[in-house]
């Protein structure tokens, strides 16, 4: 014999809400947990098929001091199922106009743009025009070095990069200094430290 085939979660929805149809009472979770194997469902099911039902507002839930009841009454579920409904059919409606306006903007741009013989030479003259467009941007990008705006920013930096290296070499020969009168008697040391740090005796301002 065939093992018996489980309920999908649909049916497992209409088995619960039933249950609410049947009695038009209020549950709590405990109670459903109870009542959902004896309409099939098991009772480690109960909970999300419940959460399901009431995440798509085909079952209410409260509290009430510390407990939770859950209930859904047919009249509710179909004034519910109604509005869903009537949602989904003014969405539909804009849809239709928005579609319907996308194909009349679509026919207005077509006009003017029919195939024809000079429209076919206009376009291979903008083609020809974008291709020596490019070409001649490729060739200004070998000749970028050679920019005069790029020439003079090179120069302003050569400027800065010259007065930096010539005002850290003054901080170095104020640092030597103040380190010989303050320790005169390691002067061989610090002579050797210098050379280790790449100071050279030519070490000079640019």
């Amino acid at each position: 014999m065939s093992k018996k085939r489980g309920l999908s979660l649909e049916e497992k929805r209409e088995k619960i809400l039933q249950i609410f149809y049947d009695s038009q009472d209020f549950y709590l979770l405990k109670e459903l947990e109870k009542l959902g194997p004896k309409k099939g469902v098991i009772s480690q099911s109960v909970k999300d098929v419940v959460q399901s039902l009431v995440d798509d507002d085909l079952v209410s839930k409260d509290k009430i001091g510390i407990s939770i009841y859950f209930w859904s009454l047919p009249s509710c579920a179909g004034n519910q199922l109604r509005n869903a409904c009537s949602k989904l059919e003014a969405e539909l409606l804009s849809c239709n106009k928005r579609f319907q306006d996308l194909v009349e903007q679509r026919e207005n741009l077509k006009k003017g743009r029919e195939n024809s013989d000079e429209r076919e030479a206009a376009l291979k003259e903008l083609h020809a025009v974008e291709q020596k467009h490019n070409q001649l941007k490729e060739e200004m990008g070998l000749y970028a070095d050679n920019d005069p705006s790029a020439l003079e920013a090179m120069r302003n930096a050569t400027e800065v990069a010259h007065s930096a290296a010539n005002r850290w070499t003054d901080n170095i020969f104020t640092l030597q200094q103040w380190c010989l009168n303050n320790f005169p008697e390691a002067k061989e040391q610090l002579e050797h430290l210098y050379k280790e740090v790449g100071i050279s005796d030519d070490f000079d301002y640019l």
